[in-house]
């Protein structure tokens, strides 16, 4: 069943034409991944299928009542609301149902209302729905639900945007970078969710292990034409290199053909027949094919970097903590050359705390960092570049000099340095916050690596990178000489650079593990799995009205017990959320003795509700 037709579309940007006479379908059951270069017209492209954007010639045309939905890199939410309330104001029968439901679980009093919401639960059997819409939001980490959406950062808005196109249902699901935001659990569970459930789906995405174990086709914009691949990535990789061999066997044919023709035309006299203005015409053709040629630039990188010595970087005994949230525990290692280390953990395990340790951005509570005297480190911050009002792209590099050298003695102007990085002259002289989000990270790779260093130190340096880019920042990697330290989720980049892994578990814990991220997945998953809790193997009743749970309490009692139970969990979500504060290591020393005291507070309150709350458990029990 079709569900969009997309009819000979066009997009040009004044002289520049992205793309021409462009058709493609999406039927029902496809799931597709749309990959092109930055700066080609994929995002433009991807605009106008959703009406984003309107083509300037040809059209697109859904199927009728067909629900679809759109995932963007900035998500559009209504800063207002809480994250329940914007769950909730999806268009969704079951989802109001659910939260008419969870409105009646707090007013125990109105014996009607409940029994009407769990009447509603029964007859739309919302009960599986309702287990699902917790799963969502406990995997993608949004369990306070009161908080604004102008409260939450943008990697939590993007969750939450997530989160309410999955609960929505629609027939079809656009993505834009959907893998952005997510740390490695998240992405594992996303992509698995995608692979077994029935959607229908259009994506961008730069993550290569997502579109082989979730794709079924993969869709390429390249020099302003589509071609589609009817397989995962590894077939798309396999089927566009047999592609290019077959295409330039047909441009020596046309080449062959040309020189033949050229003559012909040559000798041919003013007046012509019919005939012969036939062949004149094709003649025009041949020489187009003949003369076209594969737009394949790629980055090219080359750095002078300077010998390491003997010592390099040494962590004595290392310890950071902020409050009771304890990111490094004694931790000791001494760097050897060569050494390509990746970085893996949950969110607010301290990735970015060490980071920020070994470049000297916070000090260590307690321990000893040794940097070595002929160390120089790159740092590839996930900040990115810092835009100047009114700055240019070749103003960026003329801040490191005119001329830049290379191995051997050789040196580049800034220029050549940038044509380098697929910014010919003419993008040399725009406007850096004009760039799109890929060539601000391109541009601001040249300024880590041109400063020529022998440690590099990579904070999630593959998003917003095209394919392509990735793919020769890889092999740049793989021949770099000097140590690699890298915290990134792209787990086919992972996979393709590091030697071993440092793997953060949260609270000071940290495994040094012998191989790539597959390695580590396949050695976790081999594990035997804890035996479950009696409490969590054993079915939860559903909840009902006749059923007095707390028949050990008095009523006073009971209200104070459900009251405790909502203040602890909100006193820990305040508690975690100071605490990552502390984790970006951004505070100053005044904000961190004021965030501390807060701390301290919130801890004596947690402290003092939960005995209270034992000892309203154990008269409950007894």
């Amino acid at each position: 069943m079709n569900y969009v037709s997309v009819e000979n579309i066009a997009k040009a940007f004044g002289e520049r034409v992205l793309f021409k006479d462009i058709s493609f379908g999406i039927n029902e059951g496809q799931k597709i991944g749309f990959v092109a270069k930055n700066g080609t017209g994929k995002t433009s492209l991807l605009n106008i299928v959703v009406g984003d954007e309107e083509p300037d010639e040809g059209q697109v045309v859904f199927r009728k009542n067909l629900k679809t939905a759109f995932l963007p890199q900035e998500p559009n939410l209504n800063p207002e609301l809480t994250v329940e309330q914007t769950i909730f104001d999806a268009d969704n029968e079951i989802l109001r149902i659910i939260n008419a439901y969870e409105k009646a679980l707090q007013h125990p009093e109105d014996t009607e209302g409940y029994q009407k919401a769990f009447e509603q639960m029964e007859a739309k059997q919302a009960w599986d729905f309702e287990t699902q819409y917790k799963q969502i939001l406990f995997k993608l980490k949004l369990e306070d639900l009161s908080k604004k959406v102008s409260e939450l950062s943008g990697g939590q808005k993007k969750r939450l945007a997530l989160a309410n196109i999955l609960l929505s249902k629609p027939g079809l699901l656009f993505l834009d970078e959907p893998t952005n935001h997510l740390d490695l659990e998240m992405i594992e569970w996303l992509e698995d969710y995608f692979a077994k459930e029935n959607f229908t789906l259009f994506m961008v995405t730069h993550d290569r292990y997502f579109l082989e174990n979730v794709c079924n086709e993969i869709v390429e914009l390249e020099n302003g034409k589509l071609y589609s691949y009817k397989g995962n990535y590894d077939y798309y990789l396999a089927n566009k290199e047999a592609r290019i061999a077959n295409e330039e066997i047909e441009t020596d044919k046309a080449k062959q053909l040309y020189k033949k023709e050229l003559d012909w035309m040559r000798r041919q006299p003013k007046a012509r027949t019919t005939k012969s203005k036939s062949r004149i015409d094709d003649f025009y053709e041949i020489k187009e094919r003949a003369h076209q040629r594969r737009n394949d630039h790629q980055v090219q990188l080359e750095i002078n970097m300077e010998r390491l010595g003997s010592k390099i970087l040494e962590l004595h005994k290392v310890s950071k903590s902020f409050g009771d949230l304890t990111l490094l525990d004694q931790f000791e290692y001494v760097f050897k050359k060569g050494e390509r280390i990746g970085i893996i953990g949950k969110n607010g395990t301290g990735k970015s705390t060490f980071l920020n340790l070994i470049t000297g951005g916070i000090e260590p509570d307690q321990g000893k960092i040794v940097i070595g005297e002929t160390v120089k480190f790159g740092y590839y911050t996930q900040r990115g570049i810092e835009i100047k009002t009114g700055q240019k792209v070749i103003d960026v590099i003329r801040e490191f000099g005119d001329y830049i050298p290379l191995k051997k003695g050789r040196q580049i102007s800034a220029q050549q340095l940038l044509e380098r990085f697929l910014f010919d002259r003419k993008k040399q002289y725009d406007f850096v916050e004009k760039l799109s989000g890929g060539e601000q990270k391109r541009l601001y790779l040249c300024t880590v690596l041109i400063q020529n260093p022998n440690f590099l130190i990579l904070d999630e340096p593959t998003n917003d990178l095209d394919i392509v880019t990735l793919n020769v920042l890889e092999n740049f990697l793989l021949d770099f000489p000097g140590c690699l330290l890298v915290v990134s989720h792209d787990r086919y980049f992972m996979d393709k650079i590091v030697d071993h892994l440092f793997v953060f578990k949260g609270d000071g814990k940290i495994e040094d593990f012998p191989g790539n991220y597959t390695d580590y997945r396949v050695y976790e998953n081999s594990k035997d799995p804890e035996p479950k809790k009696a409490a969590e193997s054993e079915p939860k009743p559903k909840k009902s009205w006749k059923k007095d749970e707390n028949a050990g309490l008095s009523y006073n009692e009971q209200k104070e017990y459900s009251r405790i139970e909502r203040d602890l969990k909100k006193l820990e979500i305040q508690k975690k959320e100071i605490e990552s504060l502390f984790v970006t290591g951004d505070l100053s020393p005044d904000q961190i003795n004021e965030e501390s005291a807060k701390l301290q507070e919130i801890i004596d309150k947690i402290e003092e509700n939960e005995l209270r709350w034992f000892e309203l458990s154990e008269k409950l029990e007894g």
